[in-house]
């Protein structure tokens, strides 16, 4: 078939409301053979998951595609291959993901979630009801930026900001976390910044993310047109939303697009997200080029081009202590499977031991 016949037909095809193309058309061409039928994951719960195929949603059972790597189970986002019948219905297969957004489980073995896949647009809600934790921002965005979506940071109940300089100072200071990422205070009471949350959403899969209370249901009610999602009135204590969003459900918008919540997440571990590290602190990573050395640790080196920001006031001194705790962090993780790397941070360990060691007998030697 002609790539303008598979456009043609993928554009017209009864999934294209969730993201059905040209490309999935493709993958699923051999699964198409054998009579099974595509679909789109929207919800995932226990062994189980509904499907939304071209004959309507039906429940399926994950038992044939469950692998023992937790990052392969079946996910919401994901499109599959249904069979397109039985009692029980199986999914038979899963398309390669295009994009995958990972965190690190708060288990003692530390393993890996999948939270959404396929997705395009990473949205990171944060509230203004309370103080803004720039730390928990750049988390979020390192784990947007490594699965592959574009993150977009937005300031949920902008409405509850006094004055319009309150809300541009608070715009700014989220901006110096989030380099290269839009910045967008939202109102769902007012409808400020809808009209461009929107245009956002509509090209492509989004997923909402954030802390419980962070507004995210009220975003997708206002974006779905209707009370969808499930909303609890603010703390009078604290200001904080209540937890409600329970599962992580795919939606199709009707301005066209397809959103995907998540319930609050409290922990947000890194899970290999080095490169995303490297992208929310973007402004370290080429200052530390123009350092003396090559391995520079950013921490007492002679000729250290982080270090002279920070004192020049170029470089706020809390992104350089984020930034060690994320790398820190995310070496940590990526070592439990990595040998090679365990051993370079033990011996990392063993020199600094010994400088400190070195030290220590030099002061003793100045003093005695």
């Amino acid at each position: 078939m002609s790539s303008s016949s598979l456009s043609s037909s993928a554009s017209s095809h009864p999934l294209a409301p969730y993201g059905w193309d040209e490309g999935w058309e493709a993958e699923f061409a051999p699964y198409a053979e054998q009579g099974l039928l595509p679909g789109r994951v929207v919800r995932v719960d226990r062994g189980q998951c509904d499907v939304v195929t071209p004959a309507g949603a039906v429940r399926a059972d994950t038992a044939f595609v469950t692998p023992n790597d937790p990052l392969r189970v079946v996910c919401t986002g994901d499109w599959v291959a249904v069979e397109p019948g039985g009692n029980p219905r199986y999914v038979r297969a899963c398309l390669p993901r295009r994009t995958a957004f990972v965190r690190s489980t708060s288990s003692k073995r530390s393993e890996g979630q999948i939270l959404a896949a396929n997705v395009d647009h990473a949205i990171v809600a944060v509230s203004l009801a309370v103080e803004v934790d720039l730390g928990r921002i750049e988390r979020f965005l390192a784990l947007a930026w490594e699965s592959g979506a574009q993150p977009l940071v937005v300031l949920s109940k902008a409405d509850l900001v006094p004055d319009a300089a309150g809300l541009s100072y608070l715009v700014q200071d989220v901006e110096t976390a989030a380099p290269g990422v839009p910045v967008l205070p939202v109102s769902a009471v007012t409808g400020d910044g809808l009209d461009v949350l929107v245009a956002v959403v509509c090209g492509g899969t989004s997923v909402l993310l954030g802390q419980s209370g962070a507004g995210k249901s009220t975003l997708a009610n206002a974006l779905l047109g209707e009370d969808v999602m499930d909303v609890r009135a603010a703390r009078d204590v604290d200001g904080k939303g209540r937890h409600t969003t329970t599962t992580r459900n795919l939606l199709a918008l009707p301005g066209g697009g397809v959103l995907i919540d998540t319930p609050g997440l409290r922990g947000v571990g890194l899970w290999d997200a080095g490169s995303g590290v490297e992208r929310v602190f973007s402004e370290i990573e080429e200052l530390a080029e123009q350092c003396r050395f090559h391995d520079c640790a950013h921490d007492s080196e002679p000729g250290c081009a982080v270090l002279a920001a920070i004192d020049s006031g170029e470089l706020p001194e809390r992104r350089l202590e984020s930034y060690r705790k994320l790398v820190r962090e995310n070496q940590w993780i990526v070592a439990k499977t990595d040998a090679r790397l365990r051993a370079e941070i033990r011996r990392d360990w063993k020199r600094k031991g010994a400088q400190g060691r070195a030290a220590m007998e030099a002061k003793r030697g100045r003093w005695g």
